[in-house]
């Protein structure tokens, strides 16, 4: 009896921190009823606005890309995905859940064929805007940025379901923790294409190791007090990062290092946060966390642009290093601008205007003011290594004078540690420019990779390697660089295609699970 009283207490307190847990539980359950009640009628209205009787069989797949108007790499990704949807399957709807408020339906699908040369059927897409896509931007998280875009893509995916619940959701922008969202509220099931995890486990141990990095800057590496505060606050990022990826019900990945990395986040547990989702009120989080455990992510490449760039002949090139990287820290050109410094100091001649001048181009995007700040920083390094007149900073250029360059270079260089894929090394490739990139990430284990036995390219670590390499390429006899360049082409046409990335694509398993939904 005794045990009894003095347990009475423990239990008082369970219940009360489980009570407010109950009511959450009804609440979402009474929204999602209320959602999927009221997307009936949503969804005639879509049927009506695209031009199809109310009864006809359509089944909708959504997107959730909010920035689906950029016209990058992922966007490629969105839109040669689409293409195949439409191409295989005509009783599909491809729903995009956009922020690019300020550009209409008409306005984006010219803009996707003008940039990425994809024809679609305006009868089969639609846009959902949302907006709120400012909670999901840097700007609007300048501290504990990760856990803030995190929240703010649970708000953008409430936005998304109360707007239209879709028979399939897939995310291809990398927002695993709209995932609860979708599963609580839209009960579909749930799919995405990840390009790089929102944290790994590299940035951990980064953290851990005290290591000085564009995520662990100087004043947190250098305080052992905050290195531990940061090292559990992304304890408990990733323990409910993987809880969110293990929500998926399919997961495809663009590279190697990518499914390394997010298979290892599948399987990612933390002994001290296990203990304490034990008790309540944490242990209601594991039970509202509706897990699939997907056993591993399969790896489908992305599409890259090397049909046109594969027709720009091989030779006659300039003598011209050649960069394609956006102005963004992690890409890492300073380390370009020192190497390019080690190779003009041991080799003097390539200074010298005349035949074996050389030239370091720097092509990118400025995005913002801080982009903007970094080419200034730039240019003053060049000026200060004594190697300006050597090189040149094309900034936001339109895509024709980036294919202009691409046609002319010799060497393509990437010096972004842990690169997740690198279409900027394909695409190098698959014009006959050879590259010389990190060996790390993407570039190392699934692009500059023999073919037929033979190189396609060169790896370095660090400046005086790249420096090195450099030399080498320029070094080699007109019969040696013409068969590399021809080798780095046909392995990039071979493999990084959008014919190989469509049968990946329909190779995911996508089609099953919308037949469930």
């Amino acid at each position: 009896m005794t045990s009894i009283v003095s347990a009475l207490p423990i239990f008082l307190v369970s219940f009360l921190l489980l009570l407010p847990s109950a009511f959450v539980w009804l609440a979402l359950r009474f929204l999602s009823r209320h959602l999927l009640s009221s997307n009936r009628a949503r969804r005639r209205a879509l049927l009506i606005e695209l031009g199809y009787a109310t009864d006809v069989d359509k089944r909708i797949v959504g997107f959730f890309h909010p920035y689906c108007n950029a016209g990058g790499g992922g966007e490629r990704v969105l839109w040669t995905a689409i293409a195949a949807m439409q191409r295989t399957d005509s009783d599909i709807i491809s729903i995009i859940y956009s922020g690019d408020t300020d550009a209409t339906k008409d306005e984006i699908l010219s803009k996707v064929k003008a940039r990425f040369d994809i024809s679609l059927d305006p009868r089969l897409v639609h846009f959902v805007y949302l907006q709120s896509r400012y909670l999901v931007e840097d700007s609007t998280w300048p501290r504990f940025t990760l856990v803030g875009q995190s929240i703010g893509s649970m708000y953008l995916a409430w936005e998304a379901m109360s707007k239209l619940v879709p028979d399939l959701y897939i995310d291809t922008m990398g927002y695993a923790f709209t995932f609860h969202v979708v599963s609580h509220l839209g009960h579909v099931p749930i799919g995405a294409y990840v390009h790089y995890p929102t944290i790994s486990t590299d940035m951990l141990a980064r953290v851990k190791s005290r290591q000085r990095w564009h995520t662990n800057t100087g004043a947190i590496s250098s305080s052992e007090i905050l290195s531990r505060a940061k090292l559990l606050y992304y304890r408990f990022f990733m323990y409910y990062y993987a809880l969110s990826l293990r929500t998926a019900n399919f997961l495809m990945v663009n590279s190697s290092w990518t499914k390394n990395h997010v298979d290892s986040i599948l399987r990612y547990s933390d002994d001290l946060l296990d203990l304490i989702h034990l008790f309540p009120p944490q242990v209601v989080i594991k039970l509202f966390t509706l897990q699939n455990a997907p056993v591993s992510a399969r790896i489908v490449y992305p599409p890259c642009d090397t049909r046109e760039i594969a027709k720009f002949p091989l030779t006659p090139r300039k003598r011209v290093i050649l960069s394609v990287a956006q102005f963004r820290p992690e890409k890492d050109h300073q380390a370009q601008l020192l190497a390019f410094h080690d190779l003009l100091k041991s080799h003097p001649e390539y200074a010298r205007e005349g035949g074996d001048h050389v030239q370091l181009v720097l092509v990118g995007g400025s995005r913002n003011e801080g982009d903007a700040r970094r080419v200034l920083e730039l240019r003053d390094l060049a000026r200060n290594l004594e190697i300006e007149p050597h090189v040149q900073f094309v900034v936001n250029a339109p895509y024709s004078v980036v294919l202009e360059w691409l046609s002319r270079a010799s060497i393509g260089l990437s010096t972004m540690v842990d690169e997740h894929f690198g279409i900027n090394v394909v695409e190098f490739m698959a014009a006959g420019v050879i590259p010389v990139a990190h060996a790390s990430g993407g570039p190392l284990k699934d692009i500059i990779v023999p073919f037929n036995g033979e190189p396609t390219g060169f790896h370095a670590l660090t400046r005086q390697e790249f420096a090195n390499a450099f030399q080498t390429v320029l070094s080699l006899s007109p019969e040696e660089e013409a068969a590399m360049r021809w080798r780095a082409r046909a392995w990039a046409v071979q493999r990084f295609s959008e014919e190989e990335f469509e049968r990946g694509w329909n190779q995911s398993g996508w089609r099953t699970y919308l037949a469930s939904s």
